[in-house]
Formats: C-alpha cells, structure tokens, sequence
C-alpha cells in the first residue's frame, strides 16, 4: 500500500511580502537560530522564512476590543510613527479572555527558512548531563481516569470530541538552556515551526509546532488542520505500518473530520472561493504522524480581512478544543487541573498590511526558572480509549524529553 506524505509547508509566495525578500545566503538562517537569546528576543521559524526579533518597540495593550482589532490599530500606529514595515511577534493564549504577550520588536533579522539552510542539518550539541525532578499533573492514571469519563458522556449524546490535555514538570540542578534547546527541536524538525517567545514576567514559551492554523497573503489563504495521530517507529517497516494504519483508522479519520468542518465552516464566510480536499494526507514530525488537510481560499474583501482575523475566527478549533466549543471549554475546566496558559493557543506574526502567519501552539514548554512544564494533548472523541489517548500524549512530550535529555 502507498503512503502519501507532505511535509508540512504551505507555499507563501508575494514579491511585494518584505518578510519573503531576505536572499537564501547559506548560513543565514541557522545564524538566526544560533543567535536566540532569551529575554529581549523572540525567535520564530516557519517553513517559509526565519524571524529573530530583539527588544521591544511597543507592546499590545489591553483593551476590550478584539485583539486583532488592537493589533491593526498599534501597527497602524507604528507606522505613523515612521517604523516602515511594523510586525507584531508573539503568543496568545488559549483562552481569548486572558492577556496576550504580543509586541513590535525593535529590530527585526530575517533569513530564508531553516529547511532551505543546509548549516541546520549540523548535528546540535547533545544535551548537558541534568539531575531532572519530574512531576505528572495530573498523573497518567488520573489522565486516563478523565478520558474515560469524557468517552462515557459522548457515548451518551452530550457532546463529539474534547481535547484533553496533561503537563509534566521537569525541574533541574541548574537553568535550562534554552539556546541550546531552542536549537536541538529546530534541528530536529526543520521544516516545521520553532518558536521562543517571552510568555510573561520571567517565563519563556518554546517549542516546535507542526501545525498552521492559518495564513494570509494578499488575498490568500492557507490553513493546515491536523488531527489524528500516532507515534512514529525507530523501525522503518513498522513506521510505515503506523502511518498506513492511520490513514485508515475510522476513530481518527472521524476526529479529523470533525476539524476540518469546523474550519471550513469559520472560514467560509470571509471567502469568495474556499478548497477544501476530500481526504486527509499525512505529515510527519520526528515523534508523530499526523493526518492533515490543506485548505486554500481566496478572500472575498483582502482589505478588510488580516491573518489574525482569520485565526480568531477559527481559534480553538476541534483540534485543540473540541465540539461543540463551549461545552468542550466547559469539560477542559472540568478535567484539567491546571491552566493552559499560551498551550493550545496561537504564535506568529502580522504586518501592517495583514499578511501574517499564526501556528497552533503546541508541541512546546514554558520555562520559568529551573523548570520546564511540558504539554501535551489528544482528541478524545467516542471511540477513544484511555489507554492509546494516554500513550498518545507520552509520545508527544517525546519531543521534549529528547531534547533535554530526560525520560518519562
């Protein structure tokens, strides 16, 4: 049987997209990556170009307007103020109540994509030998205990699909170095969307998404829903086996579904024109395979419509959330016993012009001090077991743990 697989990059290309016109000079990207330093940077690597941005020009204020609307307005402002191309880089939260941690840097670096650097496929420095104190919240019988009651409710008509979620805590003998880790997760997948934001007071959010919700260029959009998923094999027959089975597994072709309606449904009425494929490809990440569907569109009025206008609308879809929205918040609040904070809300960045890319945040860590607090997720829809749902999420934190040489 064949396996159809897509890296996950969605083709942006806009002359007039000055974040697009850095040259591909060998080195450059990697550089940038090299060059992160927590604090005053924010570092953000998409499959289309590399953002080191340092210091802070203006942060988002607070207001009871809708952040994109706040958003149009302070770059609106910046460039009055004779700032030529103003970008807002940062993270919002899953939940839209809660502060955002968007700014305008001061200066802005950029580079060709990572993928695109063939510096970045130098092996990274192993990680330095740390005594890590690790804490399940909550722990993985307590986990699978919730999806169980999750299941039980659904088979019972009350709602389609929750996104459960739990954290592990690692806490070393000394500071992580988030330089270093920064560039162990891009290094290991390249072509997908690293990250490393301030979050808020002392903490740093960083990690290595494989999700787009959504981007915009011109009058053109792309959204990469993924749902679905399984671990990947250090044994290539078997790899192949996993992600053949996926493709064909009824629970997770269901839950994809579920997404992929959902998106075309909260982006159909800003567009004239809106492709949505009938079947889910696959994408792979070095821990997971992932079942994913390309959405394009064409939007009705560019002018009046930016990127961040486009993720706000779809912001938490099922993927993240679950359906239908309210009551899948209200079962997250129910079930998790600690707050998401930026996980499963959304990072990227935005121009003056509305062009913009915001990536699903997930895959990702925030650091404050000697800890590390992993995240991980699943979609838990009726035909979920406790036991896969919780293997699920153990595979996800994987992705740290190998980067910070740890185990669960």
């Amino acid at each position: 049987m064949s396996t159809p697989v897509r890296e996950p990059a969605v083709p942006i290309q806009d002359g007039s997209d000055a974040l697009s016109s850095a040259l591909p000079a060998p080195g450059a990207a990697a550089a940038l990556l090299d060059a992160y330093r927590p604090g005053e940077d924010r570092f953000l690597a998409t499959p289309h170009r590399t953002l080191l941005a340092h210091g802070t020009a203006a942060e988002l204020p607070d207001g009871s307007a809708p952040v994109a609307i706040r958003v149009k307005e302070l770059l609106a402002e910046r460039h009055r103020a004779g700032d030529r191309d103003p970008i807002v880089l940062g993270a919002l939260p899953f939940d839209p109540a809660a502060p955002a941690a968007l700014a305008v840097p001061r200066t802005v670096r950029r580079a060709q994509a990572l993928r695109e650097d063939p510096l970045v496929a130098l092996p990274a420095a192993p990680p330095a030998a740390t005594r890590w104190q690790t804490r399940e919240v909550p722990s993985a019988a307590a986990y699978g205990e919730a999806v169980a009651a999750a299941v039980a409710r659904m088979k019972a008509g009350e709602f389609a699909k929750v996104v459960l979620a739990r954290t592990l805590e690692l806490t070393g003998d000394t500071d992580p170095d988030l330089p270093a880790l920064l560039g162990r997760l891009a290094r290991r997948d390249p072509s997908g969307y690293t990250f490393a934001v301030p979050s808020g007071p002392g903490r740093t959010l960083v990690g290595a998404s494989p999700e787009l919700l959504v981007a915009r260029t011109g009058g053109r959009l792309t959204a990469n829903p993924l749902a679905g998923s399984a671990p990947r094999s250090a044994d290539l027959a078997e790899d192949v086996r996993r992600a053949a089975a996926l493709l064909e597994s009824e629970k997770d072709l269901h839950e994809h579904s579920v997404v992929v309606d959902a998106v075309r449904a909260a982006l159909a009425p800003y567009c004239s024109r809106l492709e949505v494929p009938e079947r889910p490809t696959l994408v792979r990440t070095a821990a997971m395979w992932h079942l994913s569907t390309t959405v394009t569109g064409d939007l009705a009025d560019p002018a009046a419509t930016t990127a961040l206008d486009l993720a706000s609308a779809l912001h938490p879809t099922p993927a993240v959330c679950g359906t239908p929205t309210d009551l899948a918040r209200r079962v997250i609040a129910e079930s998790e016993p600690f707050d998401r904070g930026a996980y499963t809300g959304m990072i990227g960045w935005q121009n003056a012009g509305g062009d913009g890319e915001w990536v699903v945040t997930i895959r990702c860590a925030e650091a404050e001090g000697r800890t590390l607090r992993l995240f991980a997720g699943a979609g838990v829809v009726a035909g979920s077991s406790p036991e896969a749902e919780t293997a699920e999420t153990g595979a996800k934190f994987g992705t740290f743990l190998n980067a910070v040489g740890a185990s669960l």
